[in-house]
Formats: C-alpha cells, sequence, structure tokens
C-alpha cells in the first residue's frame, strides 16, 4: 500500500523544494512521509470554483476536465465540503444554477461569496451603497437603501467598467468626508474560455489610487470571509485544506488563516507561481481530480 501511495504521489503531487535539488529533495520528503503528514489529518475541504471546477466564458463556461467526479467523490468521502468563491457576476442562487447544469451537485448553502456577505456589512453599519457591479449581480442588492450613497461598492462589473462608470464612482468617493470603498474581491486577473480577463482588484487600486483611500476587501483573501466559512464547517484552521488556482488570494488567504493550501494547475495558475517569493503552496497539484486522489488516500 505504501509503494502504490509513493508512486502516485511522485507522478501528480508536487511539494514545494529549493531549486538547486529540485527532484531530490521531492524524492527524499515523500519517502520519509514527512511532506504528506498533514494530509491524514485534513476533515474539512473548502474549493474555489472558477479556475478550479470550471472555467467561464460563453454559455456559462465549461467544466474542467475530472472535476465533476471529484466533487462527487469529496462529497460522499465524509469530509465537510464546502465551497468560497469571489464570482461576482451573478447572484449566488443564479451561480449555483450555472454550475447544476454543468453537472455539478451543489447546494446553495454550502457556497460563500463576498455579496451576502457586504450586505450584511451595509445593514449592520447603515451604509448606502453606489454600485459599480456586473448588471446580473444587482438583484442581490434588492431592499438594500442605495439613495444619497455614502459608499461605493466594486464588483466584477465586466463591460460596466466604462470610463464614465468608474468616474461617477470617483465623484462619490471624492466627495465623502471619510471616502468608504468596498471591493468584492481583489483578484488581479481570472481565466475565462477565451484567455485571461482583468478582475475587480485592477480597478479597485485606480479608484484607491485617485481617492487616497483602502477598499475594504470582502471575500478572499480577507481573514474574516474564511472566518466565516470555516464556523459554518464547524472546523479549525488546521483541520482544513483550502484548493484554488489563485495562490494569493486562495492559497495565500488560507495559510494566513492557519490552513494548508493547494494550488491547482488550472485556471488562472502561470508556471512562475511556483517560485513566487513569499507565497508557496503546501503543494501544487495539476488538477482538482489529482488533489481529490491524494487528500483521500488516508481517508
Amino acid at each position: 500500500m505504501c509503494n502504490v501511495f509513493l508512486l502516485w504521489s511522485a507522478a501528480e503531487l508536487h511539494f514545494p523544494e529549493s531549486p538547486v535539488s529540485r527532484m531530490r529533495s521531492r524524492v527524499s520528503s515523500m519517502a520519509a512521509g514527512s511532506s504528506v503528514e498533514w494530509l491524514k489529518s485534513v476533515k474539512g475541504v473548502i474549493l474555489d470554483m472558477c479556475g478550479v471546477l470550471y472555467d467561464s466564458g460563453e454559455r456559462g463556461g465549461q467544466a474542467i476536465h475530472g472535476s465533476r467526479e471529484a466533487v462527487r467523490r469529496l462529497m460522499a468521502s465524509g469530509l465537510t465540503v464546502r465551497f468560497c468563491t469571489n464570482e461576482t457576476q451573478n447572484t449566488r442562487e443564479r451561480f449555483v444554477q450555472k454550475l447544476r447544469v454543468m453537472g455539478f451537485d451543489i447546494s446553495v448553502s454550502h457556497v460563500f461569496s463576498p455579496a451576502p456577505a457586504l450586505i450584511h456589512i451595509l445593514r449592520e453599519r447603515g451604509l448606502r451603497p453606489r454600485l459599480l457591479v456586473h448588471d446580473d449581480l444587482i438583484p442581490e442588492f434588492d431592499g438594500v437603501d442605495m439613495s444619497s450613497p455614502n459608499c461605493v461598492v466594486i464588483g466584477d462589473a465586466a463591460d460596466n467598467f466604462s470610463y464614465q462608470n468608474l468616474n461617477e464612482a470617483f465623484r462619490v468617493l471624492i466627495g465623502l468626508e471619510k471616502p468608504l470603498l468596498f471591493s468584492l474581491g481583489q483578484g488581479r486577473y481570472y481565466k475565462e474560455t477565451d484567455g485571461l480577463k482583468l478582475d475587480v482588484g485592477v480597478f479597485m487600486k485606480a479608484l484607491e489610487y485617485a481617492c487616497d483611500v483602502q477598499a475594504e476587501v470582502v471575500g478572499k483573501p480577507s481573514a474574516e470571509f474564511f472566518q466565516t466559512v470555516l464556523s459554518d464547517m464547524k472546523l479549525q484552521p488546521h483541520e482544513v485544506v483550502m484548493i484554488g488556482d489563485d495562490l494569493l488570494n486562495d492559497v495565500g488567504g488560507a495559510q494566513r488563516c492557519g490552513m494548508k493550501g493547494l494550488q491547482v494547475r488550472t485556471g488562472k495558475y502561470r508556471p512562475s507561481d511556483e517560485q513566487h517569493p513569499s507565497v508557496r503552496a503546501d503543494a501544487y497539484v495539476d488538477d482538482l481530480a489529482a488533489a481529490v486522489n491524494a487528500i483521500l488516500t488516508d481517508h
């Protein structure tokens, strides 16, 4: 059994090591068993969605090879599974419906996205937002007072990121005595079926610079956002692994909360991620199917 595991690990699971002796350290660490020891204590898994389960694009996008079966296996394994996304181009309900069309059997209550978390903050603090978001996300804000805005909310607005709309958001912020900007995530870019696309973080930085303000980020990599998911799972950070394609927001954010972070080589992954100067995944895997194989080996 041990030999089978080592052969599989060498083929599919890759751990960060010194570039000087990459292959030698990889084999020796796995042979000793120390690098995979933490997999045995995993009780819960948090999955990023876009770039891990599917690539977005026209007609809703398409599932990544092997991801449907991988999710099914995880859900049947007895591990606690949640889905954590910075998706802000749809309401959570419509987003889950899109995934079900792709063949994923996912419950809305198991999906955590920034908009519902932000709405709780707005109501708790008595804030009235000026929205710069995707048209399909606006129904999420039904019932939220948006008269005389005293803050700006920015999400992945896609084609709504026009000069006119950005300038209107700027004018609201610059006109406030204490400018308050909320960003639904802070990603730099993401992958669709036709290539990479700029994400909300690029436009967030523009407004921060113009208004000399620091945005409050709701969503990954916010520690508060991750803690909400962990609380729902009723697990401690060291018992949970995050699987994502975004080294900084998925892996780095999870690690700062005390979780382990696996990066998949799908979605927005770039080979240079494995040489990042400050964030190193606990392991790199080719795709979600490989990650699930690793996790379920000892469960």
